[in-house]
This record gives structure tokens, sequence and C-alpha cells, in this order.
């Protein structure tokens, strides 16, 4: 739990990215088998002109260039938001063995949210997907709520 608050901790951080540059704060950080981070990812959609540039996919990217392979067995995938349909896909294809993830997402969240995708046993790959139960998923909450109630504010 310790270590799951660490990792969550560091994803939040890369949230914190997003944020200063506008994007919508989500992060996620991937570690190996040995435990160490190896990969680092935030929102950068907008920046990037990507509507797949989300945290976990700007993250497994990095991880791949890195290591040379898109298959992650035995890693692990720290993110502040319960994740997507297509980042699931991508974390599913990648065989990325865990994913922990903070806030809830009641609008696309496929991990219990709005479906339960890794629950589904027609699902050829499956991952070991938990939501955090401490402290930190309200900082993983109210970074969103902030960054979404100040884009309304400066639309209005």
């Amino acid at each position: 739990m310790e270590y799951d608050h660490m990792m969550l901790e560091l994803a939040l951080k890369e949230a914190e990215n997003a944020y200063k540059i506008g994007e919508v704060p989500v992060g996620a950080v991937i570690v190996d088998s040995d435990r160490n981070p190896i990969g680092y990812g935030y929102n950068r959609t907008i920046v990037d002109n990507d509507p797949t540039a989300h945290a976990e996919i700007v993250a497994i990217r990095s991880v791949a260039k890195n290591i040379n392979n898109y298959r992650f067995s035995g890693m692990s995938l720290y993110v502040t938001l319960e994740p997507c349909l297509m980042c699931l896909g991508a974390i599913f294809s990648a065989r990325i063995t865990k994913v922990v993830f903070g806030a809830k997402d009641y609008k696309t969240g496929v991990c219990g949210s709005v479906i339960n995708l890794p629950s589904l046993k027609e699902i050829n790959h499956h991952t070991n997907v938990l939501q955090f139960n401490g402290d930190l998923v309200s900082n993983c909450s109210h970074i969103l709520s902030k960054f979404f109630k100040n884009l309304r504010t400066s639309i209005s």
C-alpha cells in the first residue's frame, strides 16, 4: 500500500504538469517488474493535437521506445483517473499486469464506473485493476474539479 501511494503520488505530479499547460490534469507512471518507475505521461491531447495522447498512452509510448518492446509483462501502471476504453485497450495490448487508479470517471471509466471491462471473461487479455484506497483519491479528484471549474469560469 505504501508503495502504491508513492507511485500514485508520482502520477499526481504528472497530472500537475498537465494542469500547468492547460491540459486535462491526468497523469500516469509505469513501473517495471523490479518496481522501478520507467515511464511517465500526462494528457497532451491539446498541445499535440492528438486525441489519443491520454496520460496512459503517452506513458506506454515512452516505455515501448525505451525498452524496444510492445509487451510490458510484469509491469504496473499508476494513473490518477480511471482508464477510458481506448486506454484500457492499450493497457490490455501492452499486457500490463496491474493498474492502480485514483479517481473514478463516471462518464468514461471502464474499470467499474460506466462498465467493468476487466471483469469480462470473454476478453482475451486481463489485467488486475484496482482503485487506490487512500487520501490521494481526493487529491486526484480535486485537481480535475479545479481544472473544469476554471475552464467553465473562463468560458462564461
